[in-house]
Order: structure tokens, then C-alpha cells, then sequence
């Protein structure tokens, strides 16, 4: 099993033990989203709901598929158009994003809350230069000079360790994979949000960029006190960047608690079946385990808990009632059976 101690930011502890204290910026409460296919209703997050607190790294970690991209989309209300939330609220600041107009809801994004998307590569435009970029950006919701929005865009660019004067004349396909992921997180800063989510940012990027690319984040969320939803299937990225870690599977939610909790003291099977399925070099090759069985089909999905198909753990009432979240210790949550 991986050493998770390397990788936890031991310096952090304690603010991550205070983060639980904080206000939450955004709650999201009973979250059902759905998309028409041709086999049926995909649920892809069922009755989920969660809290990120002011000034946190909140890490959402799972498989591919198990609906933490749509759950991004959601929270800025742009669902994919075979998509519809079905209920629940998505509460910012107190106010709720699903009731908003259109004028609210053009504010809300990118300046109260930006998203750097999956595949952030091809978030920029091939025929625009970087500058223009940061000054269509600021003009779709501001007034102010484009000398003041270049101005504050170097000072970005500068501290994702990019040369403005170079790299604001250049176009998309002359920036390295590395380059063009540091552009989009100075963006996702042009206009002062107060939450950033980065969805699988580091999926692309080699381990070295990977490395410096956290360390970004963490110096960005320091200095401006940023609040981020960081969203990954990378077991080692999420130990070293978040404060909090939630677990999601099949669109929910079943563990979520500070990093060090989860990722030394792991309570639901489905997170200790993550966490052993990570090669570490300094344990036997053969003792990682892989996650047993298929993931269940999320038009069809398994009665009861949904991970009991491939939960060693599984008892009867695993397979016909649905668990609820339970807080097992202060701040620490679970949803599974072994811990009534």
C-alpha cells in the first residue's frame, strides 16, 4: 500500500482539522442530476449532498465515471443538454444557483466561481492569443482598460511561472501541455473568484509539471485565500494539495472527512479498495489489489448500497437498503452498514 505519509502536508493538520469550523461558501443538498440515453435514465448523481467551506481545498475523489465532472457542471448550472437537475438545491453563499436568472447566473460564473475544465487544453481558443484571452475574459463582465486587465494578467501569468511578455503573444498550439495549464489557472483568477474548481487538472501533465503544478495551487490559495473543489482519480495528487477529502461512487458520496482521516484511518470498503489498488515503490508489486468486479451499470444500478457487488464486507441489508451518511467520528463520515 502507498506511503501516504510522503505525500500529506503534515504543516497542514491542524488547519485542516480548523476546516470544519469554517462557513460553508457552497452547500449542495439533495442533488439529483439525470440524462435522457437511449437505454434509459443514467443517473449520474443521486441525492447527493455536500458542503465546501470557506478558504478549503475540498479533494472529490473516484473512478472515472462515478459523475464528479457532472457534479462540476451542475454547480455552474450547464448541464449537457441530454442532462436536467431533477432536484435538490445548489446553495451559494446562502443563495440558490437553480433559481437564478440569466443576468445572475452570467455574474455567478467565472466571477464568483470559475471552472477549469476537464481537458483544459482545448479550453482555449486556436486562433486567439493568450492575451486576448484575459481581455475577452475581463470584458464579458467588466469595464476597465486593457492595460489594467494585461497589468493584472502578468501578474497571473507571473506567478504561474510564465513569462508575460512571451507567452501573451503566443498562440495556443505554441504553449507545451504544461504551459497552456498554468494559462488557464491564471484565468480561472482574472476576475477574483471565490471558488475555483479544477476538474483532473494534472490527468494530462507529466509527473514533474504534475509536481509544480500542485505546488501552484497551493501558493494561489494561500495567497488569494481561494476556496477549490479539486476533483481527481489521482490518489497521490489528492493527499498532497487537499484539506478535506470526499469519496464518491456511482454519484454519491460515501466517505468525506480531512485528508489525513481518510487516507490513514479509511472507513468505507470502497475507499480501502482505492487506496490499495496504488503502486508504491517502496512495497511488493504484488500486493496491490485490484478493485474487484465491474462498475455496476449506472442505468441499472445495483438495489441497496452500490458498491455491495464488489464489497467483500457485503451483508444482507447491504443488498436491499440504501446506507445513510453517518458521522463516525467529528468531521469523519461514512456511508456503510459497519459502523451502525
Amino acid at each position: 500500500m502507498l506511503d501516504y505519509k510522503k505525500y500529506l502536508n503534515i504543516s497542514l493538520l491542524v488547519k485542516r482539522r480548523q476546516a470544519m469550523q469554517l462557513r460553508p461558501l457552497l452547500s449542495i443538498r439533495n442533488l439529483t442530476v439525470e440524462f435522457r440515453v437511449p437505454r434509459g435514465i443514467l443517473r449520474a448523481v443521486d441525492d447527493l449532498s455536500i458542503d465546501v467551506y470557506e478558504g478549503e481545498i475540498l479533494g472529490l475523489l473516484g473512478e472515472s465515471g462515478c459523475g464528479k465532472s457532472v457534479l462540476a457542471h451542475a454547480i455552474l448550472k450547464i448541464v449537457d443538454p441530454n442532462g436536467y437537475i431533477k432536484s435538490g438545491q445548489i446553495l451559494f453563499n446562502g443563495k440558490d444557483v437553480l433559481k437564478m436568472q440569466k443576468s445572475e447566473l452570467r455574474k455567478y460564473r467565472w466571477k464568483e466561481v470559475a471552472l477549469v475544465f476537464q481537458g483544459a487544453f482545448s479550453s482555449l481558443n486556436p486562433v486567439l492569443k493568450v492575451s486576448t484571452h484575459f481581455i475577452d475574459t475581463v470584458e464579458a463582465h467588466e469595464r476597465i482598460s486593457k492595460s489594467e486587465i494585461l497589468s493584472n494578467g502578468s501578474a497571473l501569468l507571473s506567478m504561474v511561472m510564465l513569462d508575460p511578455s512571451v507567452v501573451f503573444e503566443k498562440y495556443p498550439h505554441e504553449l507545451s501541455g504544461g504551459m497552456k495549464q498554468r494559462v488557464i489557472a491564471a484565468l480561472s483568477l482574472i476576475l477574483k473568484p471565490k471558488l475555483v474548481i479544477l476538474d483532473e487538472p494534472t490527468s494530462a501533465l507529466d509527473t514533474l509539471t504534475q509536481k509544480i503544478f500542485i505546488k501552484l495551487l497551493r501558493d494561489m490559495k494561500n495567497k488569494f485565500n481561494l476556496t477549490m473543489l479539486f476533483i481527481t482519480h489521482e490518489v497521490a495528487s489528492m493527499a498532497e494539495v487537499s484539506d478535506r477529502v470526499a469519496v464518491m461512487y456511482l454519484g454519491n458520496i460515501v466517505e468525506v472527512g480531512t485528508t489525513e482521516d481518510v487516507y490513514l484511518n479509511p472507513l468505507h470498503p470502497y475507499t480501502m479498495a482505492l487506496l490499495e489498488s496504488v503502486p508504491s515503490i517502496h512495497s511488493d508489486l504484488d500486493k496491490i489489489k485490484a478493485i474487484p468486479g465491474p462498475v455496476p451499470d449506472p442505468v441499472n444500478p445495483p438495489t441497496g448500497c452500490k458498491f455491495h457487488p464488489r464489497c467483500p464486507f457485503k451483508m444482507q441489508k447491504c443488498m436491499e437498503n440504501t446506507p445513510p451518511l453517518k458521522e463516525v467520528k467529528p468531521g469523519h463520515f461514512v456511508r456503510c452498514f459497519l459502523y451502525e
